[in-house]
């Protein structure tokens, strides 16, 4: 499900894979604030970082009442936004389990509106409440199209501590899973 395209400037909420993968080169990015979700292994990965036979996670935003997530908003050049949206939405909502939402980013210039993917709950795909020991089992274990689960899970802890973004719970789980590696099965294997 997506969106209408915004009125403005585009922005976009990079939470996960978007801080270190974006497609394509944002005019301006600024650290962000959303209030109300949190970044969440809570979406099986059938396709980028594991198969229908052996599901990978990856990152959503979940919703949950009182609590925020940090990222960066990448705003994206005026004369490339219905190229950069479409692209973004190619990749984000592959197999819909996310849905496109408008959402009011707190910056450290003022208030913007952005473009977010946000975990659909009565999807298939939702992974919402695995313990951390559970996450990081699967986590260790998977790849996909894209590659390692781990490898997206390390990405995305390196790229926001470059930006000055602490995740604890990712961070906690990224320890786990260098701490106790799993050889991973191939996609298809």
């Amino acid at each position: 499900m997506t969106a209408d395209a915004p009125d403005g400037p585009l922005w976009v909420f990079a939470y996960g894979s978007l801080i270190w993968s974006a497609p394509f080169e944002p005019v301006e990015t600024r650290r962000a604030v959303l209030h109300d979700f949190r970044r969440s292994f809570c979406m099986y990965s059938v396709i980028y970082r594991g198969t229908e036979q052996d599901p990978g996670l990856v990152l959503a935003l979940d919703h949950e009442e009182g609590v925020r997530c940090r990222g960066l908003a990448l705003r994206v050049r005026d004369e490339e936004r219905d190229a950069v949206l479409a692209e973004v939405r190619r990749r984000e909502l592959v197999s819909s389990a996310y849905l496109e939402k408008r959402v009011a980013l707190e910056t450290e210039a003022g208030q913007v509106e952005a473009t977010a993917f946000v975990i659909d709950r009565t999807h298939a795909q939702y992974a919402g409440g695995l313990p951390l020991d559970v996450q990081a089992e699967r986590i260790g274990r998977c790849a996909g199209d894209r590659g390692p689960n781990a490898a997206y899970l390390f990405e995305t802890v390196d790229a926001l501590r470059r930006w000055g973004i602490r995740d604890g719970e990712l961070e906690q789980l990224a320890r786990r899973v260098r701490a106790d590696p799993v050889p991973f099965r191939g996609a298809g294997e």
